[in-house]
């Protein structure tokens, strides 16, 4: 999961030569913005999710020995002066980061994380925040709205076999415990981020007991009332049964094939005609937040929901179009706000600060840092890293996860529900609109 000093794009150390060779490295003081310049289908918001890993990530960045001996050898480098190597070789991130809380709600063109630091070490990370951040903040904002789909009732993450590798199995567990997941399968995440863990059994042990009820029974026998047993590797109905005929009391059992709406409804009433009104149904099977919606339309009666590929792949969106953009320029106290006019990906000059409304009409406001007339409003940016060290201690994710069920809560009903609804007001402020008219740049709305 430990992103290095060469988890970066080729171009980082190229213009890094660049701007060495140039003596702007550490002259000139650059500021780049993370944003989204739209959502993905379906998301009414997305939920800031990574900066964890990109405060571990930043304050552990150094290049050693041999990643220097082999960049020095290789052919895209040969032409770099040796002054490059000399900076590498001394290289710490010494700037500062401001961002939204992880678990905050974020728009279109609002940043949602800012580096302020010499031009070469904010021009570096760019690459490694991008994908930590783009696949977090994924992962997060799908994750939301399934839980949301679930109306209360626990959503546990089983995702980690269908995500893409090992490292991005548990940076998803962690996003989506954020975003209001109940627990996680992966117990790497459980050991690292003290996630709480839910399993169940694979298929694979019913078929290797000398008969189902055999291994139900066995099952039970270590983990009595906290087990969960698997009802469909041959009959789910039957199945029920033969657990009411056993006199077993499983704390759930777990439908993960077929009709699920008819057979959650039939082993509701096995499961109550035996005595076990208690024992909950838990249910999965490729699930994301339009089937749970529609089970729990139709009174499915469903305690709770295991979800995997859906979420740690942000299935329908599974790219975020996440942006880091250079905004503002300080050469000894001069500063120069920049802008790109490229066409559909224009951007918008100086460093800034997003406020939020929630009382009454909610909005946010976009303007530019240091710029008054913001009462009653909180801002979202806040200091993170100072000249390369935290500000704070570590944010833990369960106090991420309880700032984002609060700051999700406080959003106007219409977003929260899993049905597309009208665009959340975000406004430009009087000094950020001038400066976009000087500079002759509006990226589209």
């Amino acid at each position: 999961m430990t992103a290095t000093a060469l988890s970066t794009d080729l171009y980082q150390l190229t213009m890094v030569a660049g701007h060495v060779a140039a003596e702007r490295h550490e002259r000139v003081t650059a500021t780049f913005e993370l944003f989204v310049r739209s959502l993905p289908p379906h998301r009414n918001f997305l939920v800031a999710a990574g900066l964890e890993s990109v405060l571990d990530y930043v304050t552990h960045l150094s290049f050693d020995g041999d990643q220097i001996a082999w960049l020095r050898h290789s052919d895209e480098l040969r032409a770099a002066p040796p002054a490059f190597f000399d900076y590498l070789r001394a290289f710490r991130f010494t700037g500062e980061i401001r961002a939204m809380r992880e678990g905050t709600p974020v728009f279109p063109n609002e940043p949602m994380l800012q580096v302020t630091a010499p031009l070469a070490q904010a021009q570096l990370v760019e690459t490694a925040i991008l994908s930590l951040v783009n696949f977090q903040t994924s992962v997060a904002s799908k994750a939301v709205r399934v839980v949301a789909a679930a109306d209360g009732r626990p959503v546990m993450e089983f995702g980690a076999r269908r995500a893409h590798g090992p490292d991005a199995a548990l940076l998803a567990a962690r996003a989506a415990y954020l975003a209001g997941c109940s627990s996680t399968s992966l117990v790497e995440a459980g050991r690292r981020f003290g996630i709480p863990l839910s399993g169940t059994m694979a298929h694979a042990w019913v078929q290797a007991g000398e008969s189902e009820t055999a291994a139900f029974e066995e099952y039970a026998r270590l983990f009595g009332e906290r087990s969960t047993l698997l009802l469909d590797t041959f009959d789910t109905e039957a199945a029920a049964r033969a657990i009411v005929a056993s006199g077993l009391r499983p704390g759930a059992v777990r439908l993960d094939s077929g009709d699920l709406l008819v057979l959650s409804r039939s082993v509701r009433a096995i499961l109550d005609s035996g005595g076990l009104a208690t024992t909950q149904i838990v249910a999965s099977s490729d699930l994301d937040e339009f089937r749970i919606h529609g089970l729990l339309s139709a009174g499915a009666p469903i305690d709770a929901f295991g979800v995997g590929t859906s979420v740690v792949t942000s299935i329908d969106a599974p790219a975020l179009g996440g942006v880091y953009k250079l905004v503002e320029l300080n050469a000894g106290g001069v500063i120069r706000r920049v802008v790109k006019k490229s066409s559909a990906k224009a951007t918008w000059p100086g460093r800034k600060q997003v406020w939020r409304y929630t009382e009454r009409n909610s909005r946010d406001v976009i303007g530019l840092d240091g710029e008054p007339g913001f009462t009653g409003a909180a801002p979202l940016l806040e200091p993170v890293l100072h000249s390369g060290r935290r500000v704070a201690g570590d944010v833990t994710v369960g106090s991420a996860r309880a700032w984002c069920a609060r700051a999700v809560a406080a959003l106007p009903e219409t977003l929260r529900r899993i049905e597309h609804a009208p665009a959340y007001q975000v406004d430009q402020s009087p000094g950020l609109r001038d400066a976009i008219a000087e500079h002759g740049s509006a990226p589209p709305r």
